[in-house]
């Protein structure tokens, strides 16, 4: 694959995988062993860098769902040899970060400025703005308030689960991203219907 706008190899030769339905914004920068499923939305600066090589010299992969939606100015790393995994249509709002090893299960809602760091979600989970999450799992449909601080796993227990609005409000922002994903393409002439 020759390098494409932001879309380029790491230095261990590892090329993006990019579905041929995914939107990919030119000034999205996608580096190395990265998958990017069906049906997902990648928006103006995000940065998906799978670059830093682990004990075995090999990088191990960020993999984005089908229909999950990564939108402005989000970075997702990793330490080396560790993996990040984003479900199926879960939405990464702007300014998150993401740093691995994590796993973020389906159905997800990360809020704006959010910051996670070795933490694992299950299915459902709501993140709150500016929240931060390191060293921990979280059960599915948790709610974590906006500005929540959980530094470990007993920071993390008496969360409540997240209510009908907060489900309505996550899949209306899956699929206003999903119907933008899909303008985007037909302006380009990739979509026709």
């Amino acid at each position: 694959m020759p390098f494409r706008n932001g879309i380029r190899p790491n230095l261990a030769g590892d090329h993006p995988q990019i579905h041929p339905s995914a939107l990919i914004d030119p000034s999205a920068q996608i580096i190395g062993n990265v998958i990017i499923e069906k049906d997902v939305f990648v928006a103006p600066l995000a940065v998906i860098r799978a670059d830093e090589r682990g004990p075995d010299g090999k990088v191990a992969p960020i993999s984005i769902g089908e229909d999950a939606n990564i939108q402005d100015g989000v970075i997702i790393h990793s330490h080396g040899g560790a993996t990040v995994t984003i479900g199926a249509r879960t939405s990464v709002a702007h300014g998150v970060a993401i740093h691995g090893p994590c796993v973020i299960g389906e159905d997800c809602f990360l809020a704006i400025r959010s910051t996670l760091y070795s933490a694992t979600l299950a299915d459902g989970v709501w993140v709150g703005m500016a929240a931060l999450i390191m060293r921990a799992t979280l059960d599915a449909h948790t709610y974590v308030p906006a500005g929540s601080v959980i530094r470990s796993q007993p920071d993390a227990w008496g969360m409540r689960f997240v209510s009908n609005k907060e489900k309505k409000y996550m899949k209306e922002i899956l699929e206003s991203t999903n119907r933008l994903r899909e303008e985007y393409l037909k302006s380009r002439g990739i979509l026709t219907a």
